[in-house]
């Protein structure tokens, strides 16, 4: 196997880029890095200390004060806060209707592209979010970039929602995500795009099985001995 093999997915939000990914990095036995995972943490912290977006000193000490970390169980990424497993409370509606404002300061993105970077230089891994292929990693050796029919986007976010307990319309989750591609995709700093290499993934009708062989047919070549 070729040494340091980084799976880069970016995408849409609610297009199954972590479903997608912690299904690959547990087939290839990966190490999965869930990036957004890292910026609604951040997220959580700045709306528990009324952090002010627009004040570039709040913001630097908010930072200087968050210590992120990883820990893996049957490959799925928890996430900790200081500390704090917030894993759970990360995927809250409130945190979504925030984090896509967060993720656009300058500040935030450098910190956190910064620890992302340090994460993939000496191991094999599988990260997605909004810009490993083009900022993150642009030289990782497999890109795939996941998109998929926004109603239908809408719905999955729906049903995960509804089921962890949430109340919540369908018609609240598919403007969040209108406004969130929009935020996304418009924002100085790293915005969302497709790498020029970057395979698309339109998982619209793909059942999780099919996108993950997808998946695979494009990854496995790499890993061949030279």
């Amino acid at each position: 196997m070729n040494k340091n093999i980084v799976v880069a997915i970016d995408g849409y939000s609610s297009c199954g880029k972590s479903t997608l990914a912690k299904a690959l990095a547990k087939k290839l036995h990966f190490i999965y890095i869930d990036s957004g995972a890292m910026y609604r943490a951040v997220t959580l912290y700045f709306l528990r200390n009324n952090i002010d977006l627009e004040n570039d000193a709040q913001v630097k000490k908010a930072l200087e004060e968050i210590d992120l970390n990883f820990h893996s169980r049957d490959y799925n990424s928890h996430i900790l806060l200081n500390g704090e497993d917030v894993s759970d409370e990360i995927r809250q509606m409130h945190i979504s209707e925030n984090v896509s404002a967060v993720s656009a300061i300058k500040q935030v993105r450098e910190a956190m592209v910064k620890q992302q970077q340090k994460m993939g230089k000496s191991k094999n891994i599988v990260m997605d979010g909004r810009d490993i292929g083009t900022t993150v990693f642009p030289h990782a050796q497999i890109k795939l970039f996941m998109t998929a029919d926004p109603k239908v986007r809408a719905e999955r976010r729906y049903k995960e929602l509804i089921a962890k307990g949430e109340e919540v319309t369908l018609e609240e989750i598919f403007e969040n995500l209108a406004h969130r591609d929009y935020l996304d995709t418009t924002r100085k700093e790293s915005p969302l795009t497709r790498a020029e290499d970057a395979i698309i993934l339109d998982n619209t009708e793909l059942t999780e099985a099919e996108q993950l062989n997808f998946a695979l047919d494009r990854v496995v070549p790499f890993l061949e001995p030279a």
